[in-house]
């Protein structure tokens, strides 16, 4: 018990270090060369805080969805080691049920086209 005591005291302590110094380190001058938007040297064409389109986010879910699929996936090969392998394999099945429904439902709601 007095381990975990001790490893939390320590995890608490270099959060609170950490985060006095992130307050206290950055230099806050801001020029207008700093609050000029960047574009690879050139002039700046306009605002750099236009909003992005919705789309653009939808997508983006879409896609850390589906990679965090495969992470959750992986695994599954060495499943048949558990004293369960068919337990394990409906729970997978059931992951890519959801998911594929899911897809089936952005698609056919017209989610992942560009253009409208």
């Amino acid at each position: 018990m007095n381990l975990i005591i001790t490893t939390l005291a320590i995890a608490l302590a270099l959060t609170l270090v950490l985060i006095l110094i992130s307050f206290w380190l950055p230099q806050k001058a801001p020029n207008p060369e700093k609050l000029s938007p960047y574009e690879c040297g050139f002039d700046p064409l306009g605002s750099a805080r236009l909003p992005f389109s919705i789309r653009f986010f939808l997508v983006a879910i879409l896609f850390l969805l589906f990679d965090l699929e495969i992470a959750l996936l992986l695994p599954l090969p060495w499943s048949n080691q558990l004293p369960s392998p068919l337990l394990t394999f409906f729970w997978a099945s059931a992951i890519l049920t959801l998911l594929t429904l899911g897809l089936i439902y952005e698609w056919a709601q017209g989610g992942l086209e560009w253009a409208e």
